[in-house]
């Protein structure tokens, strides 16, 4: 991760990379003991990927622009974000992951991100 930040850049997103800096400075004591739930949301969708950072690659993934999502009247709110959590906890656990890092990659746990990892939790991912 780059530690210099652009001065175009937008200032919100200047606070949310900082955020994500720290985040990742916790995250990185228990790299390669356990799994990471990443999560990253954009204006449309959500999207959420477990990743084992020990073999570089991801596990499993899922996002709100799946055709399983085509059913709901909005992709990007809270009740899909908890549906999205139900989701990727049930890939996660036919995987046979059960214990993960949640990282909410800079954003507040509040909102969509607080319902996927509620709905991650319910599926019996803990963390």
């Amino acid at each position: 991760m780059s530690s210099k930040i652009r001065t175009n850049t937008n200032p919100r997103q200047i606070i949310r990379i900082r955020k994500k800096e720290r985040i990742r400075k916790k995250i990185i004591k228990h790299m390669g003991s356990i799994s990471r739930l990443v999560v990253y949301r954009s204006n449309k969708f959500i999207y959420a990927q477990i990743i084992d950072d020990l073999k570089g690659s991801t596990l499993v993934q899922a996002n709100t622009a799946e055709d399983t999502f085509g059913s709901l009247k909005s992709k990007k709110n809270i009740e899909a974000a908890k549906k999205l959590g139900s989701l990727i906890g049930q890939r996660a656990v036919e995987k046979k992951v059960e214990k993960v890092l949640f990282d909410r990659n800079g954003y507040a746990y509040h909102g969509r991100v607080k319902a996927l990892a509620e709905g991650a939790r319910e599926a019996g991912l803990n963390f």
